[in-house]
């Protein structure tokens, strides 16, 4: 795809979900839901491409959002960062 993306992304009340939004649909299906790295690795092209990312435990994807439930022993920083750059270049 050659579509530009744009990624915004903020904490929830929960302090290992965070909350990601694009202008861009992230799945076929309505609502995905992915409880382990498994799930992601054999999920939506989407979802795999998230599977490789260090620190993610769980995933929900509706739409034009992800929710990212994380380990945490890692980082929001080194997470966020690379679910930015996975979007960009599964999108780009």
């Amino acid at each position: 795809m050659s579509e530009y993306i744009e990624i915004a992304h903020e904490l929830t009340a929960d302090p290992d979900v965070m909350r990601f939004r694009t202008n861009l649909r992230l799945g076929e299906n309505e609502v995905e839901v992915y409880d382990s790295i498994v799930a992601l690795e054999e999920g939506s092209p989407v979802a795999q491409a998230l599977a490789m990312i260090d620190g993610i435990v769980a995933l929900r994807i509706e739409g034009q959002e992800l929710l990212v439930t994380r380990d945490p022993l890692v980082e929001w920083y080194y997470i966020a960062a690379d679910i930015s750059a996975a979007l960009k270049e599964f999108f780009l």
